[in-house]
């Protein structure tokens, strides 16, 4: 991936994700972007919070990272792209509860099974 797409990815698509994200959870979870470093470390979303009081059904506090797959990104800067995200952003509550079955996380405690959870390859499909 050329760093043009890098950049344009953290710089227009990567903020919208993580502004539709942290809507989601409000204050009680950080979304910040990590930029990338390079081969093998893209860039991420990356989601922290504290358990919640209430209930805990996993061991770990809430520390999610979420990348892209190259192809995707690439193909969101091509003619359609930006009406296939704005598409994609309003899936993200869906795209949660697959990311929940997939993995041990629970998002509403804010808990997860792992110390640090990758959600990485992911697609723009709505």
């Amino acid at each position: 991936m050329s760093i043009e797409a890098i950049h344009r990815f953290e710089e227009t698509f990567a903020p919208r994700i993580a502004a539709t994200l942290a809507g989601q959870f409000g204050p009680a979870v950080r979304v910040e972007i990590v930029p990338s470093e390079g081969r093998g470390h893209p860039t991420r979303v990356r989601l922290a919070g504290e358990a919640s009081v209430t209930r805990h059904p996993y061991a770990y506090a809430l520390n999610v990272s979420l990348t892209w797959d190259i192809e995707e990104i690439e193909r969101l800067l091509e003619p359609g792209g930006e009406a296939r995200f704005a598409h994609y952003l309003e899936a993200m509550v869906r795209k949660m509860a697959s990311w929940e079955t997939a993995r041990p996380i629970d998002f509403a405690s804010r808990t997860q099974g792992e110390p640090e959870v990758l959600i990485g390859g992911l697609d723009f499909e709505g």
